[in-house]
């Protein structure tokens, strides 16, 4: 049973912040800034009382709660953002997810992180992370403007698209935090434990597989395409993902989004299946291809993921088929389904509307520990599972005669998948190695290297495999293979992409 008065605090919280607002509305007081305080600390009591209170969904409407009423209005909120909400002070969500990086400003009103779970319904949430979406919005109290009625107002508001607030004759910028939705969002995720576990037999990660976007959908800003690797998730990403939106200038100009892919299967097919992903996503979001966006896209790969972004903005010619096949596909006794899909694969040009890459950690050249014992070892129970693996053992089995002899047992037992085609002997690897961006498009390469040992490398990739000729610039970062989260790397993920928005780069067409 609640204590007699104890909704005393909240209501008095309330009439504070209601009269701090009047007070700048109709310039009373000299001191802006000190009313401004005051309306702030207000409303950030009231706001934490209100959230220890209300357990449900927040939605448009009136709460009443311990006798006390409150107006609750959207204001520029996202409809990827569908109430009821579940909210938190932003001060309150750690920053572990981000090594302790927090972006915030300072300004009127108060900081919040909300979480949303999907709206089956929409369209829209194809797009948006399983774990439904989250949004940084700002909170403030003001008086009911549209009448007499002395409820409170408690207004949500997304301070991107709103930024600054006018009450009277001031213009006051909202008080932000980029980072608190996304660090309590990964807390509640359950990628982490499903990528390793796609890698060696899981369905889930095959089931959320897809691209998806971390915000609303913005058909001026180069959308930043995020690719993990093996046996990994998106949320590799984090402290990049914060970087990004934490500094003003690259979140005006860049969307995040990422990819999740099933990383069991062999090399190329993760290729074809990105490439899939990103067809769907442009096929709903800019149906015409005319949107600015469309055409300056900058991919970011690690591991895996980078040698993948790199055959997206390749030209395969005949170079991959020819070092598996004897035969052109014409040639094959095949279902036409099972020929159109391994031509699909093995012969592919530069995805239109890539203007960048950069690659991290990536085995172009290969990887010795996909060769190791842990890699043969895990490469045994890994792959035989996808349509594409079916349908070249299918092939091979009617056409012995036109697969090249070394691949032969291999493809007849469909023992093909992401660690065997990332061993450096492998024929198919070998050849598209030699598959790079086309002169004048613009790539950069970040390397970690361990100290100590005696051929440089991060512990899985050799500093030689992960550099490339031609690019536009290299890094070599002391670093394991997790260079993605070292600050130096961050660092330079964050020049390149200013570099993107000063340039109109050339675009992979």
């Amino acid at each position: 049973m609640q204590a007699p008065g104890a909704d005393e605090p909240l209501r008095a919280w309330l009439h504070c912040a209601v009269e701090a607002w009047r007070a700048l509305a109709i310039g009373r007081g000299d001191d802006v800034e000190a009313t401004v305080a005051l309306a702030n600390r207000a409303a950030n009591e009231a706001i934490a009382l209100l959230l220890r209170r209300h357990a449900g969904g927040w939605c448009v409407g009136r709460l009443h709660m311990d006798g006390v009423d409150v107006q609750v209005e959207f204001r520029n909120v996202s409809t990827t953002l569908p109430p009821p909400l579940r909210m938190r002070l932003a001060r309150d969500v750690p920053m572990d997810a981000f090594d302790g990086r927090r972006y915030s400003r300072p300004g009127f009103g108060v900081a919040l992180a909300a979480l949303a779970s999907l709206n089956a319904a929409s369209t829209a949430s194809r797009l948006l992370p399983h774990s439904g979406a989250f949004r940084n919005l700002t909170a403030w109290i003001e008086p009911d403007a549209q009448s007499q009625d002395t409820t409170p107002t408690l207004v949500l508001a997304d301070p991107g698209p709103l930024d600054e607030v006018v009450i009277g004759a001031h213009r006051l910028p909202l008080a932000r935090d980029t980072s608190a939705a996304y660090a309590w969002a990964m807390e509640v995720s359950k990628l982490e434990r499903r990528g390793l576990w796609g890698l060696v037999g899981g369905k889930e990660i095959g089931r959320r597989a897809g691209l998806y976007l971390l915000e609303d959908y913005d058909a001026r800003k180069c959308p930043l395409v995020m690719i993990h690797g093996l046996g990994s998730n998106p949320l590799i990403w984090s402290r990049v993902s914060n970087a990004v939106w934490g500094e003003t200038d690259l979140r005006e100009r860049f969307q995040v989004w990422q990819v999740v892919y099933r990383t069991d299967v062999p090399l190329l097919v993760a290729r074809l299946h990105v490439q899939r992903y990103l067809d769907d996503a442009w096929a709903l979001l800019d149906p015409d291809g005319d949107a600015r966006a469309s055409s300056r896209t900058v991919l970011l790969g690690h591991s895996l993921g980078g040698v993948v972004a790199r055959l997206l903005c390749a030209d395969s010619g005949d170079a991959l088929w020819n070092a598996a096949f004897l035969v052109p596909s014409a040639m094959l006794d095949a279902d036409d389904e099972d020929r159109a899909l391994i031509d699909r694969i093995f012969h592919f040009v530069p995805y239109a509307g890539i203007a960048r890459a950069i690659f991290l950690a990536a085995p172009h050249r290969g990887s010795p520990s996909a060769a190791g014992v842990l890699g043969r070892l895990t490469g045994d129970v890994v792959g035989r599972r996808t349509n594409e693996v079916h349908a070249l053992r299918r092939i091979a089995g009617r056409n012995p005669h036109a697969i090249r002899p070394e691949l032969l047992p291999v493809f007849l037992e469909g023992w093909i998948n992401s660690i065997t085609t990332l061993r450096s002997e492998q024929p198919v690897r070998r050849a598209a190695e030699s598959l790079m961006p086309p002169p004048g498009f613009p790539y950069h390469t970040i390397a970690g290297v361990q100290p100590g040992r005696h051929r440089p490398s991060d512990g899985v990739v050799p500093l030689e495999s992960a550099m490339l000729p031609g690019a536009a610039s290299s890094l070599v970062v002391e670093s394991g293979h997790r260079v993605h989260e070292r600050p130096a790397a961050v660092a330079e993920i964050v020049r390149i992409l200013r570099e993107h928005a000063r340039q109109e780069p050339l675009t992979v067409r």
